[in-house]
């Protein structure tokens, strides 16, 4: 089983996969790839953000000011094969 896999990383296993229900809720969550993005963050190494607008070659993100990465949709939260993932940094 999954869980008796896991059970090799002792106390890091919950943070290297979530739970059955953790990641169902990440599937479902509301995710826009357009607006979506990672801020880089002077103590957080990044953080979420969301475009509020394009005009001429500027971006306004919500977030703490920095540069501007794609984000992944939360489906790909801590997934064991990065080779899915879109956008790698």
């Amino acid at each position: 089983s999954a869980d008796s896999e896991m059970a090799a990383f002792g106390e890091a296993a919950p943070y290297l996969r979530k739970s059955e229900k953790e990641r169902i809720e990440a599937q479902n969550k509301p995710f826009d790839a357009k607006t979506s993005v990672f801020v880089v963050h002077p103590k957080e190494s990044f953080v979420k953000g969301t475009i509020q607008s394009k005009e001429s070659g500027k971006v306004t993100v919500k977030s703490e000011a920095g540069e501007v990465f794609s984000m992944n949709p939360p489906k790909y939260d801590k997934i064991e094969d990065m080779a899915m993932m879109t956008h790698l940094h």
